[in-house]
């Protein structure tokens, strides 16, 4: 599949170089699901216009489910439950889905005993209803931890006995259900050390404390793959240096570790990291899989402004350039967009000044990076 994959990305590269036009593009329909790259109406879900139809045989394109954190302050329903139209491309467009929130620890183990699987179940049953894959997100991490965690008076004995029972519940009960979990997230700060202060796992318990993590994962599900996940790791950097040497001494204690991703929440402010494949080669080097987590492209929009079609297309370009990374390493069979309308993004939550980070508008019109991402992925279905 790998050869076939590589030779596709030359003829993206061409057919993206282009003029690209908005999502509005209307080039009549071939009717063949493998013919592409034709281009349907800015609301079309015919076969040859689906993300998951064009991606070569074992690539999976994924996207995550938009609910809890931001939107709960945001005046709108959850949009998961309440927005049919959202729901109906969430479907027809991706074949993977992770919870954007709603597997989180203050989501899922609101009080210390009770867990609340109503929205992750959910979520579960819509992706096998739709014959797609699910990435469980997130079992270890220092942030949107409950109160009643992180202000607890727990001892060291108490705490580890507490991570046990959250991942062998939470992973047990999607047992055979979940395709890749990330176990770890977000563990090391930008000078490739430890979150030794904030993470309270890491603080309290020691470092030693990841590998357990990952051993229990396996245990409670032996047929999940199980990641490290982090942000600013899509570079050759002290970062993604560090994930690099813990993963060699993981594996040195026969820690069942399968996988290293890079989220890739990238702005247009800041060149492309255009070391990202020979990154993902040297952890597919050390036997691990690969994969894009959260792929999000943000723009320099002034408030109530319009992107400009000239940020569309660098957009397009570095939305891309992600998907050609990925194809070309090998054992790099998931990609996942944080997100596909920017109805809900987080993005204007989180950055001010910038926004319009997906590959739709907000009422689902289809972007320049849409159609990047479809046509090199047919590209690479038809090397």
């Amino acid at each position: 599949m790998r050869s076939i994959r590589s030779a596709g990305l030359a003829l993206a590269a061409a057919a993206l170089a282009l003029p690209l036009t908005s999502g509005t593009a209307t080039a009549e329909p071939s009717g063949d699901r493998h013919a592409g790259p034709e281009r349907g109406a800015p609301h079309s879900n015919a076969a040859f216009d689906r993300l998951r139809s064009a991606a070569p045989e074992g690539f999976y394109v994924g996207t995550a489910v938009a609910g809890g954190g931001h939107h709960l302050s945001q005046p709108y329903p959850d949009p998961f439950t309440s927005d049919k139209e959202y729901r109906r491309i969430l479907a027809r467009q991706f074949s993977s889905v992770s919870p954007e929130n709603q597997m989180k620890w203050d989501f899922i183990h609101p009080e210390r005993d009770r867990y609340d699987f109503g929205a992750a179940d959910a979520i579960v049953d819509f992706a096998e209803r739709n014959r797609q894959v699910v990435r469980g997100h997130t079992l270890l991490w220092h942030s949107q931890n409950p109160e009643w965690l992180e202000q607890g008076d727990f001892s060291k004995e108490e705490l580890r006995a507490i991570l046990r029972e959250h991942i062998t519940t939470v992973v047990g009960r999607y047992a055979g259900r979940i395709q890749q979990w990330d176990v770890a997230n977000e563990i090391f700060d930008d000078q490739g050390r430890l979150r030794t202060q904030d993470n309270i796992w890491i603080r309290e318990l020691g470092p030693g404390v990841v590998a357990d993590a990952f051993r229990w994962a396996h245990a409670a599900d032996p047929g999940a793959k199980l990641f490290l996940n982090d942000y600013n790791v899509e570079s050759v950097n002290a970062k993604s240096d560090a994930y690099h040497a813990l993963v060699q001494d993981l594996l040195k204690q026969g820690v069942p570790v399968h996988g290293f991703s890079v989220q890739a929440h990238l702005s247009t402010r800041y060149g492309f990291p255009g070391d990202l494949e020979s990154n993902l080669r040297r952890f597919d080097a050390l036997g691990l899989e690969t994969a894009v987590t959260e792929l999000d492209v943000r723009m320099d929009v002034p408030e109530g402004g319009r992107p400009t079609a000239a940020q569309e297309r660098t957009q397009a370009d570095y939305y891309r350039r992600a998907l050609s990374a990925c194809l070309a390493v090998d054992g790099c069979d998931s990609f996942t967009i944080w997100g596909f309308t920017d109805k809900y993004s987080w993005v204007p939550v989180f950055f001010e000044g910038e926004g319009f980070a997906n590959v739709m508008t907000d009422d689902f019109v289809r972007k320049p990076a849409f159609w990047a991402l479809r046509d090199t992925l047919w590209a690479a279905r038809r090397g």
